[in-house]
């Protein structure tokens, strides 16, 4: 599996894991803005909360990592939480818009 095929099966499981507050997958709610994969298949992802004081703050980046470790093909998880630039709705799909009702 390359690179590319991995980044996709990493990006349908980042879209299993829902924001508690918000019925919407984090991935589509435009909260990981990065997922780097090297030729190892080390896995960095650069996500972002909602707010710096999210109720999930601690737990969710966790579970990114736990869940992106658990792919078979993943031989390392790193997720780096970064408020630069600050998530705002512009952020997210037009599926997650909709879903939401900001459409």
């Amino acid at each position: 599996m390359d690179a590319n095929e991995l980044g996709e099966k990493i990006v349908k499981t980042l879209k299993t894991i829902y924001d508690p507050e918000i019925p919407v997958d984090i991935y589509e709610l435009g909260l990981i803005y990065d997922v780097f994969v090297n030729e190892d298949n080390h896995v960095k992802v650069i996500m972002t909360l909602t707010t710096p004081n999210c109720p999930v703050a601690e737990s969710m980046p966790l579970e990114v990592e736990e869940k992106v470790r658990s792919l078979p093909e993943v031989k390392e998880a790193k997720v780096e939480l970064t408020f630069e630039p600050p998530w705002n709705r512009d952020l997210m799909s037009e599926e997650a818009k909709l879903e939401l009702g900001f459409l």
